[in-house]
Protein backbone atom coordinates (compact mmCIF):
# COMPACT_ATOMS: atom_id res chain seq x y z
CA UNK A 1 0.00 0.00 0.00
CA UNK A 2 1.37 3.38 -0.98
CA UNK A 3 -0.28 6.73 -0.42
CA UNK A 4 0.66 10.35 0.11
CA UNK A 5 -0.35 13.15 2.41
CA UNK A 6 0.71 16.75 2.78
CA UNK A 7 0.63 18.38 6.20
CA UNK A 8 0.57 22.05 6.98
CA UNK A 9 4.29 21.95 7.74
CA UNK A 10 5.19 20.57 4.33
CA UNK A 11 6.00 17.04 5.46
CA UNK A 12 5.40 14.35 2.87
CA UNK A 13 4.97 10.82 4.21
CA UNK A 14 4.77 7.67 2.17
CA UNK A 15 4.77 4.41 4.04
CA UNK A 16 5.34 1.24 2.09
CA UNK A 17 4.72 -2.21 3.51
CA UNK A 18 7.40 -4.65 2.40
CA UNK A 19 9.48 -7.60 3.45
CA UNK A 20 11.86 -5.34 5.30
CA UNK A 21 9.16 -3.82 7.47
CA UNK A 22 7.39 -0.48 7.30
CA UNK A 23 9.13 2.53 5.79
CA UNK A 24 8.24 6.15 5.39
CA UNK A 25 9.35 8.96 3.12
CA UNK A 26 10.63 12.08 4.81
CA UNK A 27 11.09 15.34 2.98
CA UNK A 28 14.52 16.80 3.55
CA UNK A 29 15.17 20.51 3.96
CA UNK A 30 16.47 20.66 0.39
CA UNK A 31 13.13 19.60 -1.00
CA UNK A 32 11.52 16.66 -2.69
CA UNK A 33 14.56 15.81 -4.82
CA UNK A 34 16.49 14.64 -1.74
CA UNK A 35 13.76 12.58 -0.09
CA UNK A 36 15.02 9.45 1.60
CA UNK A 37 13.66 6.33 3.29
CA UNK A 38 13.68 5.80 7.02
CA UNK A 39 12.26 2.84 8.93
CA UNK A 40 9.05 3.62 10.77
CA UNK A 41 8.79 2.85 14.42
CA UNK A 42 7.47 -0.57 15.30
CA UNK A 43 4.64 0.94 17.29
CA UNK A 44 3.05 2.80 14.39
CA UNK A 45 -0.47 1.72 13.54
CA UNK A 46 -0.40 -0.17 10.26
CA UNK A 47 -4.03 0.74 9.55
CA UNK A 48 -3.13 4.44 9.46
CA UNK A 49 -1.16 3.90 6.27
CA UNK A 50 -4.41 3.41 4.38
CA UNK A 51 -6.07 6.62 5.51
CA UNK A 52 -4.05 9.13 3.50
CA UNK A 53 -4.85 10.25 -0.05
CA UNK A 54 -4.02 13.06 -2.45
CA UNK A 55 -7.51 14.57 -2.20
CA UNK A 56 -10.46 14.99 0.14
CA UNK A 57 -13.84 13.95 -1.22
CA UNK A 58 -16.34 16.80 -1.05
CA UNK A 59 -19.96 15.63 -1.28
CA UNK A 60 -22.56 17.81 -2.94
CA UNK A 61 -25.63 19.03 -1.04
CA UNK A 62 -28.42 16.48 -0.94
CA UNK A 63 -30.92 16.83 -3.80
CA UNK A 64 -34.60 16.08 -3.20
CA UNK A 65 -35.49 16.77 -6.82
CA UNK A 66 -35.68 13.05 -7.66
CA UNK A 67 -37.52 11.77 -4.59
CA UNK A 68 -36.37 9.67 -1.66
CA UNK A 69 -32.63 9.28 -1.20
CA UNK A 70 -30.39 6.74 0.45
CA UNK A 71 -26.80 6.91 1.62
CA UNK A 72 -24.65 5.20 -1.01
CA UNK A 73 -21.00 5.02 -1.87
CA UNK A 74 -20.01 5.18 -5.51
CA UNK A 75 -20.08 1.46 -6.27
CA UNK A 76 -23.52 1.20 -4.66
CA UNK A 77 -24.79 4.03 -6.82
CA UNK A 78 -23.50 2.16 -9.88
CA UNK A 79 -25.32 -0.98 -8.70
CA UNK A 80 -28.49 1.08 -8.20
CA UNK A 81 -28.27 2.47 -11.74
CA UNK A 82 -27.75 -0.99 -13.24
CA UNK A 83 -30.64 -2.34 -11.15
CA UNK A 84 -32.90 0.44 -12.43
CA UNK A 85 -31.88 -0.27 -16.02
CA UNK A 86 -32.51 -4.01 -15.82
CA UNK A 87 -35.90 -3.41 -14.17
CA UNK A 88 -36.99 -0.82 -16.73
CA UNK A 89 -35.57 -2.31 -19.94
CA UNK A 90 -36.33 -5.99 -20.68
CA UNK A 91 -33.65 -6.00 -23.39
CA UNK A 92 -30.84 -4.90 -21.06
CA UNK A 93 -28.00 -7.33 -20.35
CA UNK A 94 -24.78 -6.96 -18.35
CA UNK A 95 -21.69 -8.99 -19.17
CA UNK A 96 -17.97 -9.01 -18.48
CA UNK A 97 -15.32 -10.79 -16.47
CA UNK A 98 -16.66 -11.97 -13.08
CA UNK A 99 -19.79 -9.79 -13.18
CA UNK A 100 -22.07 -12.74 -12.40
CA UNK A 101 -20.88 -12.92 -8.79
CA UNK A 102 -20.70 -9.14 -8.41
CA UNK A 103 -17.41 -8.19 -10.03
CA UNK A 104 -14.10 -7.42 -8.36
CA UNK A 105 -15.49 -4.10 -7.08
CA UNK A 106 -18.97 -5.52 -6.28
CA UNK A 107 -20.78 -3.19 -8.70
CA UNK A 108 -23.05 -5.97 -10.01
CA UNK A 109 -23.57 -7.85 -6.75
CA UNK A 110 -26.99 -9.48 -6.47
CA UNK A 111 -28.14 -8.58 -9.97
CA UNK A 112 -27.62 -12.01 -11.56
CA UNK A 113 -29.96 -13.75 -9.13
CA UNK A 114 -32.50 -10.94 -9.30
CA UNK A 115 -32.78 -10.88 -13.10
CA UNK A 116 -32.83 -14.43 -14.43
CA UNK A 117 -34.78 -14.84 -17.66
CA UNK A 118 -34.88 -14.32 -21.38
CA UNK A 119 -34.03 -11.11 -23.17
CA UNK A 120 -36.75 -9.42 -25.17
CA UNK A 121 -35.45 -8.07 -28.46
CA UNK A 122 -37.53 -6.58 -31.28
CA UNK A 123 -40.76 -8.04 -29.86
CA UNK A 124 -39.25 -11.52 -30.00
CA UNK A 125 -37.83 -13.67 -27.25
CA UNK A 126 -34.24 -14.47 -28.09
CA UNK A 127 -32.57 -16.89 -25.73
CA UNK A 128 -29.04 -15.87 -24.87
CA UNK A 129 -27.69 -19.46 -25.03
CA UNK A 130 -27.83 -19.31 -28.83
CA UNK A 131 -26.06 -15.93 -28.90
CA UNK A 132 -23.47 -17.02 -26.38
CA UNK A 133 -22.87 -20.31 -28.18
CA UNK A 134 -21.85 -18.35 -31.28
CA UNK A 135 -18.96 -16.93 -29.28
CA UNK A 136 -17.95 -20.34 -27.98
CA UNK A 137 -18.37 -19.81 -24.24
CA UNK A 138 -18.75 -23.53 -23.61
CA UNK A 139 -21.38 -25.77 -22.04
CA UNK A 140 -21.22 -24.31 -18.54
CA UNK A 141 -22.02 -20.83 -19.79
CA UNK A 142 -24.76 -22.08 -22.12
CA UNK A 143 -26.52 -23.58 -19.13
CA UNK A 144 -26.56 -20.14 -17.50
CA UNK A 145 -27.14 -18.27 -20.71
CA UNK A 146 -30.65 -17.14 -19.89
CA UNK A 147 -29.26 -14.95 -17.13
CA UNK A 148 -29.24 -11.26 -17.96
CA UNK A 149 -26.02 -10.79 -15.97
CA UNK A 150 -23.36 -13.25 -17.07
CA UNK A 151 -19.63 -13.84 -17.20
CA UNK A 152 -17.47 -13.74 -20.30
CA UNK A 153 -14.03 -15.10 -21.12
CA UNK A 154 -11.04 -12.94 -20.32
CA UNK A 155 -11.05 -11.31 -23.75
CA UNK A 156 -11.65 -7.57 -23.92
CA UNK A 157 -11.95 -7.37 -27.68
CA UNK A 158 -14.45 -10.21 -27.52
CA UNK A 159 -16.47 -8.49 -24.79
CA UNK A 160 -16.82 -5.30 -26.81
CA UNK A 161 -17.31 -7.16 -30.10
CA UNK A 162 -20.09 -9.21 -28.52
CA UNK A 163 -21.58 -5.99 -27.11
CA UNK A 164 -21.62 -4.40 -30.55
CA UNK A 165 -23.33 -7.44 -32.03
CA UNK A 166 -26.04 -7.75 -29.40
CA UNK A 167 -26.64 -3.98 -29.47
CA UNK A 168 -27.19 -4.15 -33.25
CA UNK A 169 -29.89 -6.81 -32.68
CA UNK A 170 -31.77 -4.39 -30.45
CA UNK A 171 -30.57 -5.20 -26.95
CA UNK A 172 -29.26 -2.69 -24.45
CA UNK A 173 -25.72 -3.94 -23.97
CA UNK A 174 -23.81 -3.00 -20.81
CA UNK A 175 -20.26 -4.34 -21.02
CA UNK A 176 -17.72 -4.22 -18.23
CA UNK A 177 -13.97 -4.05 -18.76
CA UNK A 178 -12.54 -5.11 -15.41
CA UNK A 179 -9.93 -2.33 -15.36
CA UNK A 180 -9.62 0.62 -17.74
CA UNK A 181 -5.96 -0.33 -18.18
CA UNK A 182 -7.11 -3.43 -20.10
CA UNK A 183 -9.42 -1.66 -22.52
CA UNK A 184 -6.66 -1.42 -25.12
CA UNK A 185 -7.17 -4.89 -26.66
CA UNK A 186 -10.71 -3.65 -27.44
CA UNK A 187 -9.49 -0.37 -28.92
CA UNK A 188 -10.05 -1.44 -32.52
CA UNK A 189 -13.55 -2.71 -31.75
CA UNK A 190 -14.42 0.61 -30.09
CA UNK A 191 -12.92 3.16 -32.50
CA UNK A 192 -13.16 1.24 -35.80
CA UNK A 193 -16.40 -0.66 -35.28
CA UNK A 194 -18.65 0.77 -32.56
CA UNK A 195 -17.85 4.41 -33.32
CA UNK A 196 -18.31 3.98 -37.09
CA UNK A 197 -21.18 1.49 -37.27
CA UNK A 198 -23.94 4.04 -37.84
CA UNK A 199 -21.87 6.11 -40.27
CA UNK A 200 -20.73 3.22 -42.45
CA UNK A 201 -24.31 1.91 -42.84
CA UNK A 202 -25.85 5.29 -43.58
CA UNK A 203 -27.82 4.93 -40.34
CA UNK A 204 -29.45 1.71 -41.49
CA UNK A 205 -27.86 -0.02 -38.49
CA UNK A 206 -26.26 1.19 -35.29
CA UNK A 207 -24.94 -0.06 -31.96
CA UNK A 208 -25.95 3.05 -30.05
CA UNK A 209 -27.36 1.02 -27.16
CA UNK A 210 -23.86 -0.12 -26.14
CA UNK A 211 -22.33 1.17 -22.91
CA UNK A 212 -18.87 0.14 -21.78
CA UNK A 213 -18.06 0.52 -18.08
CA UNK A 214 -14.55 0.40 -16.66
CA UNK A 215 -12.90 1.21 -13.28
CA UNK A 216 -10.50 4.09 -13.87
CA UNK A 217 -7.65 6.07 -12.32
CA UNK A 218 -5.13 5.68 -9.54
CA UNK A 219 -5.78 4.25 -6.10
CA UNK A 220 -2.45 4.63 -4.29
CA UNK A 221 -0.98 1.22 -5.06
CA UNK A 222 -2.10 0.20 -8.56
CA UNK A 223 1.25 0.71 -10.35
CA UNK A 224 1.55 0.34 -14.10
CA UNK A 225 -1.51 -1.73 -14.97
CA UNK A 226 -4.17 -0.69 -12.47
CA UNK A 227 -3.81 3.10 -12.35
CA UNK A 228 -4.19 4.46 -15.85
CA UNK A 229 -6.59 7.10 -17.14
CA UNK A 230 -6.97 6.29 -20.85
CA UNK A 231 -9.72 8.75 -21.76
CA UNK A 232 -7.35 10.83 -23.94
CA UNK A 233 -7.01 7.91 -26.36
CA UNK A 234 -10.75 8.08 -27.05
CA UNK A 235 -11.21 11.85 -26.85
CA UNK A 236 -10.42 12.31 -30.54
CA UNK A 237 -12.77 9.64 -31.89
CA UNK A 238 -16.08 10.82 -33.40
CA UNK A 239 -19.02 8.50 -32.86
CA UNK A 240 -18.58 7.68 -29.17
CA UNK A 241 -19.16 9.49 -25.90
CA UNK A 242 -16.78 9.37 -22.92
CA UNK A 243 -18.06 10.19 -19.43
CA UNK A 244 -16.34 10.33 -16.01
CA UNK A 245 -18.26 11.18 -12.80
CA UNK A 246 -16.94 12.79 -9.63
CA UNK A 247 -19.37 11.39 -7.04
CA UNK A 248 -22.06 8.77 -6.33
CA UNK A 249 -24.92 11.13 -7.21
CA UNK A 250 -23.26 12.10 -10.46
CA UNK A 251 -22.32 8.50 -11.24
CA UNK A 252 -25.85 7.14 -11.13
CA UNK A 253 -27.41 9.95 -13.16
CA UNK A 254 -24.67 9.98 -15.79
CA UNK A 255 -24.55 6.18 -16.12
CA UNK A 256 -28.31 6.00 -16.68
CA UNK A 257 -27.96 8.70 -19.34
CA UNK A 258 -25.17 6.72 -21.03
CA UNK A 259 -27.25 3.54 -21.03
CA UNK A 260 -30.25 5.34 -22.53
CA UNK A 261 -28.22 7.40 -25.01
CA UNK A 262 -28.43 6.43 -28.68
CA UNK A 263 -24.68 6.48 -29.13
CA UNK A 264 -21.99 4.08 -27.87
CA UNK A 265 -20.68 5.38 -24.54
CA UNK A 266 -17.61 4.67 -22.44
CA UNK A 267 -18.23 5.24 -18.75
CA UNK A 268 -15.07 5.42 -16.65
CA UNK A 269 -15.58 5.00 -12.89
CA UNK A 270 -12.99 6.47 -10.46
CA UNK A 271 -12.23 3.34 -8.47
CA UNK A 272 -10.59 5.23 -5.60
CA UNK A 273 -14.06 6.68 -4.96
CA UNK A 274 -15.90 3.35 -4.95
CA UNK A 275 -15.88 3.26 -1.15
CA UNK A 276 -14.32 6.60 -0.23
CA UNK A 277 -17.14 8.71 -1.69
CA UNK A 278 -20.49 8.63 0.14
CA UNK A 279 -23.54 10.77 -0.61
CA UNK A 280 -27.32 10.75 -0.45
CA UNK A 281 -28.42 9.28 -3.80
CA UNK A 282 -31.99 9.00 -5.11
CA UNK A 283 -33.36 5.45 -5.11
CA UNK A 284 -35.46 5.98 -8.23
CA UNK A 285 -33.87 6.44 -11.67
CA UNK A 286 -32.90 9.94 -12.81
CA UNK A 287 -30.77 11.39 -15.59
CA UNK A 288 -27.97 13.94 -15.72
CA UNK A 289 -27.54 15.30 -19.26
CA UNK A 290 -24.42 14.29 -21.18
CA UNK A 291 -22.10 16.87 -22.77
CA UNK A 292 -23.07 19.46 -20.15
CA UNK A 293 -20.31 20.60 -17.84
CA UNK A 294 -21.21 21.84 -14.37
CA UNK A 295 -19.94 25.06 -12.82
CA UNK A 296 -19.41 23.93 -9.22
CA UNK A 297 -18.05 27.25 -8.00
CA UNK A 298 -18.29 30.70 -9.53
CA UNK A 299 -15.12 32.78 -9.80
CA UNK A 300 -13.85 35.95 -11.44
CA UNK A 301 -10.06 35.56 -11.75
CA UNK A 302 -9.26 32.00 -12.80
CA UNK A 303 -11.04 29.04 -14.36
CA UNK A 304 -10.04 25.51 -13.40
CA UNK A 305 -11.45 22.52 -15.30
CA UNK A 306 -11.20 18.88 -14.26
CA UNK A 307 -13.14 15.63 -14.22
CA UNK A 308 -13.49 12.59 -12.00
CA UNK A 309 -11.36 12.49 -8.85
CA UNK A 310 -9.38 15.55 -9.90
CA UNK A 311 -12.44 17.74 -9.38
CA UNK A 312 -11.98 17.36 -5.64
CA UNK A 313 -8.33 18.34 -5.97
CA UNK A 314 -9.06 21.61 -7.75
CA UNK A 315 -11.89 22.44 -5.36
CA UNK A 316 -9.32 22.39 -2.58
CA UNK A 317 -6.92 24.43 -4.70
CA UNK A 318 -9.64 27.01 -5.27
CA UNK A 319 -10.07 27.35 -1.51
CA UNK A 320 -6.30 27.67 -1.04
CA UNK A 321 -6.10 30.34 -3.75
CA UNK A 322 -8.84 32.40 -2.15
CA UNK A 323 -7.37 32.08 1.33
CA UNK A 324 -3.69 32.58 0.52
CA UNK A 325 -3.74 34.77 -2.60
CA UNK A 326 -7.14 36.41 -2.63
CA UNK A 327 -7.77 34.85 -6.05
CA UNK A 328 -11.33 34.00 -7.04
CA UNK A 329 -11.47 30.70 -8.96
CA UNK A 330 -14.21 29.27 -11.11
CA UNK A 331 -14.35 25.46 -10.81
CA UNK A 332 -15.85 23.39 -13.64
CA UNK A 333 -16.49 19.65 -13.72
CA UNK A 334 -16.32 18.70 -17.39
CA UNK A 335 -18.15 15.36 -16.80
CA UNK A 336 -18.36 14.45 -20.49
CA UNK A 337 -14.93 14.31 -22.15
CA UNK A 338 -16.32 13.91 -25.65
CA UNK A 339 -18.36 15.68 -26.96
CA UNK A 340 -17.28 18.27 -24.39
CA UNK A 341 -19.22 21.36 -23.38
CA UNK A 342 -17.48 24.10 -25.31
CA UNK A 343 -20.04 26.78 -24.43
CA UNK A 344 -19.60 26.43 -20.66
CA UNK A 345 -15.80 26.20 -20.69
CA UNK A 346 -15.11 28.75 -23.41
CA UNK A 347 -17.87 31.26 -22.90
CA UNK A 348 -17.74 34.72 -24.44
CA UNK A 349 -14.75 33.91 -26.64
CA UNK A 350 -12.51 33.68 -23.59
CA UNK A 351 -9.45 32.69 -25.66
CA UNK A 352 -9.39 36.21 -27.10
CA UNK A 353 -9.21 37.74 -23.63
CA UNK A 354 -6.82 35.54 -21.68
CA UNK A 355 -4.21 37.30 -19.55
CA UNK A 356 -1.96 34.24 -19.29
CA UNK A 357 -1.40 31.06 -21.31
CA UNK A 358 -3.47 28.01 -20.40
CA UNK A 359 -1.64 25.67 -18.04
CA UNK A 360 -2.14 21.90 -18.20
CA UNK A 361 -1.32 20.00 -15.01
CA UNK A 362 -1.02 16.25 -15.39
CA UNK A 363 1.20 13.23 -14.78
CA UNK A 364 4.67 12.87 -16.23
CA UNK A 365 5.44 11.26 -19.58
CA UNK A 366 6.42 7.97 -17.98
CA UNK A 367 4.62 4.73 -17.19
CA UNK A 368 2.57 5.03 -14.01
CA UNK A 369 4.95 4.33 -11.09
CA UNK A 370 4.28 2.35 -7.94
CA UNK A 371 6.01 3.79 -4.87
CA UNK A 372 6.52 7.14 -6.64
CA UNK A 373 2.83 7.62 -7.32
CA UNK A 374 2.61 10.63 -4.92
CA UNK A 375 5.17 12.44 -7.07
CA UNK A 376 3.49 11.47 -10.32
CA UNK A 377 -0.12 12.51 -9.75
CA UNK A 378 -1.26 16.13 -10.28
CA UNK A 379 -1.92 16.81 -6.61
CA UNK A 380 -3.10 20.07 -5.09
CA UNK A 381 0.42 21.44 -4.70
CA UNK A 382 1.21 21.02 -8.40
CA UNK A 383 -2.09 22.62 -9.32
CA UNK A 384 -1.56 25.43 -6.83
CA UNK A 385 1.94 26.05 -8.20
CA UNK A 386 0.54 26.28 -11.74
CA UNK A 387 -2.08 28.74 -10.53
CA UNK A 388 0.54 30.97 -8.89
CA UNK A 389 2.62 31.01 -12.07
CA UNK A 390 -0.40 32.05 -14.10
CA UNK A 391 -1.28 34.83 -11.66
CA UNK A 392 2.31 36.12 -11.84
CA UNK A 393 2.62 35.79 -15.62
Amino acid sequence: MAAAAVTAGGLWRLRVAGAGGHWRWLRSAAGRARDFLQPASAGEDVAQRREVAHFTFQPDPESREYGQTQKMNLFQSITSALDNSLAKDPTAVIFGEDVAFGGVFRCTVGLRDKYVGTVEISAQLIHLPELIDCWGFGESCRNRGKDRVFNTPLCEQGIVGFGIGIAVTGATAIAEIQFADYIFPAFDQIVNEAAKYRYRSGDLFNCGSLTIRAPWGCVGHGALYHSQSPEAFFAHCPGIKVVIPRSPFQAKGLLLSCIEDKNPCIFFEPKILYRAAVEQVPIEPYNIPLSQAEVIQEGSDMTMVAWGTQVHVIREVASMAQEKLGVSCEVIDLRTIIPWDVDTVCKEECFLNLEAPISRVCGYDTPFPHIFEPFYIPDKWKCYDALRKMINY
